[in-house]
C-alpha cells in the first residue's frame, strides 16, 4: 500500500502500481457503448494509461484535456483515461469539451483499482482511484509510473510524454 495525501491529509491506497519491467495487468473495463473493454483491444499499441479520481473535478478534467492535445502527437499510442465515472458522464464530458484524441473508460464495475494498487481506502473519496500514470509498451509491459502524492496535484506530463516518445524511438531500434 501506498499512502498518498487529499489536501494535505493522508490518503492509504490498494497496493503499489504494477512495477515497471514487469507484464500489467489485463483489466476489463467499460467502454462508451457499455461494452467490455481489456489491454487485447489495444494489441500492438503502446498505452498511456491516465488513471483519475473523476473527470468532474477541475484537476482531472484538466488532466484529460492536457492529454487531449498531446496524444495525437505520440505515434502508435493511445491515451486511455480511467475512472469510476459511468460512460454516460465521461461521453457528456467528451462532447463538451471537444476531446478527439483520447479514449476514456469507467472502472465501475472491475477490479481494476486493486489489480492496479490505486484504490482509495479511505478518506472522503474512499472507493475512488488515487491519480496516476501507466504507460505500457506494445506488448503491455510496464515502462513508466508515476502516482501522484496529493490526489489535488497534476501528474508530471513532461515526464509522462517523454516516457511515450522514449519508449517510441526504443522500439524503432530493436
Amino acid at each position: 500500500m501506498a499512502i498518498i495525501t487529499f489536501q494535505g491529509h493522508p490518503v492509504q491506497t490498494s497496493g503499489d502500481l504494477p512495477a515497471i519491467g514487469t507484464k500489467a495487468p489485463d483489466f476489463k473495463l467499460v467502454g462508451s457503448k457499455l461494452t467490455d473493454i481489456s489491454l487485447a483491444d489495444y494489441a500492438g499499441k503502446k498505452k498511456l494509461l491516465s488513471i483519475v479520481t473523476s473527470l468532474d473535478s477541475p484537476t482531472c478534467a484538466a488532466s484529460a484535456l492536457r492529454f487531449n492535445e498531446k496524444a495525437a502527437q505520440l505515434p502508435n499510442t493511445v491515451v486511455l483515461v480511467i475512472s469510476a465515472d459511468l460512460p454516460f458522464a465521461q461521453c457528456r464530458f467528451c462532447s463538451h469539451e471537444g476531446i478527439q484524441h483520447i479514449t476514456t473508460l469507467s472502472s465501475f464495475r472491475s477490479r481494476f483499482a486493486e489489480d492496479y494498487g490505486v484504490g482509495l481506502q479511505d478518506g472522503l473519496l474512499a472507493g475512488l482511484t488515487a491519480r496516476a500514470i501507466v504507460i505500457l509498451d506494445e506488448n503491455d509491459q510496464v515502462l513508466y509510473t508515476e502516482l501522484v502524492g496529493e490526489l489535488a496535484d497534476e501528474p508530471d506530463y513532461e515526464s509522462a510524454l517523454g516516457g511515450c516518445r522514449e519508449a517510441s524511438i526504443n522500439a524503432s531500434f530493436i
